[in-house]
């Protein structure tokens, strides 16, 4: 049964994680029990994500700009139009969770390359994650697993986690003072790890990309967060598209010596060198029941020539936790 009873506050202190799924532990904790934790936090919706349940398909193109291939040598880059399906999410496994709660935005894209090759890219409207290690996420979901006397996590444990976990308090304090947005239009979106472009000769830059709004950066009023309905972002970006398309600038951060490689929690200097790399567009919206987003599994890993991972445990632990429900779903379970 799905458990329809976090409120939306709680979503935002205890989930401030990336894309579908984001985490587990370090060495001792598996993908399974992860997997598991969501199950028994959340419930179960048969032949659904297990985490990021509530989204919204998009599709459009992405148009690279050629002076980033002196960085990297990606077909994304290479100024011609790449077709993208899009997926704009919540986070956790309640697929009822209010559009107004205190959580990240999601943004997962599929970049169709030349030759069937694929790029994927899953990234959250928060500019640092909520884990510097997979337990960390583990043990996040646990403490928000509901008491059956009240129906609500226990505050008790929701406070142990945050004074045993600093690694997670920077995302927290990150929602905490900024609304959620109006729009998934009126969102940045990071790409929250590091990754290394790999150009022509094989020489590799650090660096951390997101994708900035045409639109603008935009938040709820406190009043508009008490009054909107618990349903209204996919309806505003169905009807936003249909009125034009959303456009989002991709920029990315040079890496240099001493900048966090591994750590998804700590964000670069902002006086980092930023150059922009392309342009996202979105042309159409629509409900993700039998859409192309619906089936694609947005694993982060999924990397074409000339962009490559670090060694973030975070990002390395999302594939395989992103393959368990990837096989429940399609066994529908």
């Amino acid at each position: 049964m799905q458990r329809k009873d976090l409120p939306g506050w709680l979503l935002a202190a205890g989930l401030g994680l990336a894309a579908p799924f984001g985490m587990a532990a370090q060495d001792d904790v598996t993908p399974e029990q992860v997997v598991s934790a969501l199950e028994d936090t959340f419930g179960v919706t048969p032949g659904e994500r297990r985490n990021h349940i509530k989204g919204t398909c998009a599709t459009g193109e992405f148009v690279g700009l050629p002076a980033a291939a002196s960085w990297s040598r990606s077909a994304l880059f290479s100024g011609q139009p790449v077709p993208v399906v899009a997926r704009l999410s919540l986070p956790g496994g309640n697929p009822k969770v209010p559009d107004t709660a205190r959580s990240p935005r999601g943004m997962a894209l599929e970049f169709r390359l030349p030759g069937g090759a694929l790029q994927h890219m899953t990234m959250l409207n928060t500019p640092v994650f909520g884990a510097a290690h997979p337990k960390t996420f583990l043990d996040q979901i646990v403490a928000l697993k509901p008491d059956p006397a009240t129906g609500k996590p226990d505050p008790a444990k929701l406070e142990a986690f945050k004074a045993s976990h600093p690694d997670s308090r920077a995302q927290a304090q990150f929602l905490a003072e900024h609304n959620p947005p109006p729009s998934f239009a009126n969102s940045s979106y990071f790409g929250i790890h590091t990754f290394k472009f790999v150009d022509d000769t094989g020489k590799a830059t650090l660096v951390r990309w997101r994708f900035v709004p045409e639109d603008g950066e935009k938040q709820l009023s406190d009043e508009e967060l008490k009054s909107l309905p618990a349903n209204f972002l996919e309806q505003r970006l169905i009807e936003r598209t249909a009125r034009g398309p959303l456009r989002w600038d991709m920029l990315v951060s040079i890496g240099q010596s001493g900048d966090p490689e591994n750590d998804p929690t700590q964000a670069w200097p902002e006086h980092r060198e930023q150059v922009k790399v392309g342009t996202l567009t979105l042309s159409a919206a629509m409900p993700q029941k039998g859409a192309a987003c619906e089936k694609i599994n947005f694993d982060p890993l999924v990397m074409a020539e000339g962009i490559a991972p670090t060694d973030d445990p975070i990002l390395r632990f999302r594939s395989p936790a992103y393959a368990v429900s990837f096989a429940k779903r399609l066994s529908g379970q």
